[in-house]
């Protein structure tokens, strides 16, 4: 039997709402059951029906969406839709499945709902998702140096090299901070043009830096939201 997904959009312009209807009207198995201008009827919605997933736009009259979201004390999942960039760490925050930018297109709507879909499967055994490869070889003047991924820290580009550090040591190769990124797995995340990062090492982050215990690196405008992504999904696993 087919399961069918009932969903609320919550914004306060009406051409918004009516385009999610217009993208979810698209899927077999998702169903709109309210389209509500402000927070207060989304409230009356959730207390009288069982909303699976709920597009929560951020910045609206009377009550944010944030605001709103954080006095829900039984909530469906959120995909939050906003056009502000500002509001990603709020979203990593209250753990919402997904960060719509407005205008939102079709392609990247339909990779929030599979976002969605994937939080509904049973959990993955943290044996399956084990990385198959530990560490690489770098070759540093006439020598081949193994980097163990565990011990990274960060990586930054150089002009023409990479410096490679770790908890010990650090390490410059003669590569190009792309190629490099294609050797590291998916612990490892770009957050600015000069830097990538060993997501495991995190000690904070706000929405320009992160912190790796007492160094702090600089997070590239280009690079914010996918970061947050990485973070949010991290956080599920």
């Amino acid at each position: 039997m087919q399961v069918t997904y009932k969903c609320v959009i919550v914004d306060d312009e009406e051409l918004a709402r009516q385009l999610i209807e217009n993208h979810i009207a698209l899927l077999d198995n998702f169903e709109v059951i309210a389209s509500c201008a402000d927070a207060i009827e989304a409230n009356n919605v959730l207390k009288s029906e069982k909303v699976d997933l709920m597009f929560l736009d951020i910045e609206m009259p009377v009550m944010k969406g944030t605001d709103f979201l954080k006095n829900l004390i039984k909530r469906p999942c959120v995909i939050f839709t906003t056009a502000y960039r500002d509001f990603a760490l709020d979203g990593f925050e209250l753990n919402v499945i997904d960060y719509l930018l407005k205008p939102i297109t079709f392609s990247r709507f339909f990779k929030g709902i599979e976002k969605f879909l994937n939080a509904q499967q049973p959990s993955v055994s943290p044996k399956e998702t084990l990385p198959t490869k530990d560490s690489i070889f770098i070759r540093v003047d006439r020598k081949q140096f193994k980097v163990t991924f565990d011990e990274v820290l960060y990586i930054e580009s150089i002009k023409d090299y990479v410096k490679i550090v770790t908890e010990k040591d650090q390490h410059l190769t003669k590569k190009s901070l792309k190629s490099f990124e294609k050797l590291l797995d998916n612990r490892f995340q770009q957050i600015h043009r000069s830097f990538i990062v060993n997501l495991n090492k995190l000690t904070a982050f706000t929405k320009q830096d992160v912190e790796i215990g007492d160094i702090e690196l600089p997070i590239g405008e280009n690079y914010k939201l996918e970061l947050i992504r990485k973070l949010t999904t991290q956080e599920d696993d």
